[in-house]
């Protein structure tokens, strides 16, 4: 496919599509386990797997059959009658968290999940109006989980929002401590910054947020949405500090690339919604529902948990050798110079790779959870050269820019 033709479903996009996102690089048409392919027909190995959804890669058996299977039988039914999909993956979800008594809500995505989320807590904290949450973390882009990102840029276009936030500094437990008081409903984390650049707190950070939470009578509620299933290694971060969340959120790996998201409430919250407080037209959707039981029956069946926690010890040391790196499992992020970031996206994508870079100063790795050792050293092999081509790139424009901004000169 010639260049014309990548030009045009470019252009395409610019005629139809809103400015949000801006104009994609690539336009991908096809991929098979680890590697896609674009409609120019070259080859990359997805080391971001759709921001990690694609949790079993790209066209994985397993998932396909379930699909193929379920769409063949029922599509969707809406919230007015009972599915056998939605039922099989609530029960599993409540089994996979550990908690008895937990319940379910089924819906489309992260951002959905945290709505549902909001909505919880305020039944179950009557009178109590206050969140507290972390600088620089993500929730989601509607108003409700907007309100929850302690990302200003984000957030200050759409202000004032329906909910009172203190946004506190991330791994401070002390300052999350001070923050609470009788007002507050329930404190929000990601058990690792995510879109933030993949930034773990301090040790022992969530089992401080779940005591200060009991002290002042505040939920807690754990954003798994980027971290769950399987992403560290184990079904949901926040179980290796040994802690009980009274909510959890999730979706991205939980549908294997299909929409879907989760709020699990557990003890009092459990029972805090009650008939017409929430609900979703395609929430719970049969199809999806069968992906994310293929996934979960995938991971449990071929030992991905133990892979992840492995291979991700493997690479992160494989690819410190090149630059610092953080992280856990299958969710790392480089951590580079200020300003580098991007420019080594760019360089890994022209050498294969596709990586994301989420600022200035980090670039984030969040493979499909196949990710084989082979794969993942061949990226590491090629990293030290794809750094020094973007450093060259950098230093290049900043030549440049000095010269225009000399020529600008008096």
């Amino acid at each position: 496919m010639s260049d014309n033709v990548m030009n045009t479903w470019q252009q395409r996009w610019d005629a139809v599509m809103a400015r949000n996102y801006g104009t994609p690089p690539l336009t991908l048409v096809s991929g098979s386990g680890c590697h896609v392919r674009d409609a120019d027909g070259r080859d990359y190995l997805d080391l971001l797997a759709g921001i990690a959804v694609n949790a079993l890669g790209h066209a994985h058996p397993a998932v396909v059959a379930a699909v193929s299977e379920q769409v063949a039988r029922i599509a969707h039914t809406s919230n007015l009658y009972v599915n056998e999909r939605a039922v099989e993956l609530a029960e599993r979800l409540v089994g996979l968290l550990g908690v008895p008594g937990t319940r379910v809500f089924l819906c489309n995505d992260g951002t959905t999940a945290n709505e549902a989320a909001i909505k919880t807590v305020l039944r179950a904290r009557p009178g109590r109006r206050r969140f507290v949450a972390a600088v620089n973390s993500f929730h989601g882009r509607s108003l409700g989980a907007l309100a929850l990102t302690g990302k200003e840029a984000a957030r200050a276009p759409f202000a004032p929002f329906g909910i009172d936030v203190t946004h506190v500094p991330y791994g401070d437990a002390a300052a999350l401590a001070a923050a609470l008081d009788d007002t507050v409903a329930a404190v929000v984390l990601e058990p690792t910054l995510g879109e933030a650049g993949v930034v773990p707190p301090p040790d022992g950070y969530l089992k401080a947020a779940r005591e200060a939470c009991d002290a002042s009578g505040a939920l807690l509620l754990i954003d798994e949405i980027q971290s769950g299933i399987g992403r560290t290694g184990a079904w949901f971060a926040h179980q290796r500090e040994g802690i009980v969340a009274d909510v959890v959120t999730l979706a991205k790996g939980l549908g294997g690339g299909l929409p879907i998201g989760a709020c699990l409430a557990s003890g009092e919250a459990a029972e805090a919604l009650q008939k017409g407080d929430h609900g979703s037209t395609f929430g719970g959707n049969a199809v999806a529902c069968a992906s994310a039981l293929a996934v979960i029956d995938t991971i449990e069946k071929d030992a991905l948990l133990d892979h992840v926690a492995t291979l991700g010890e493997t690479w992160s040391a494989q690819l410190a050798r090149t630059v610092p790196v953080r992280g856990r499992g299958l969710w790392l992020a480089l951590v580079v110079a200020d300003g580098l970031a991007p420019a080594i996206e760019t360089a890994a994508r022209d050498a294969g790779f596709l990586v994301n870079a989420t600022g200035p100063d980090a670039v984030r790795l969040a493979p499909p959870l196949i990710l084989t050792e082979a794969e993942a050293t061949a990226f590491a092999d090629a990293l030290p050269s794809i750094v020094a081509t973007a450093s060259d790139a950098v230093s290049v424009s900043a030549v440049n820019a000095d010269a225009t901004a000399g020529e600008s000169r008096p």
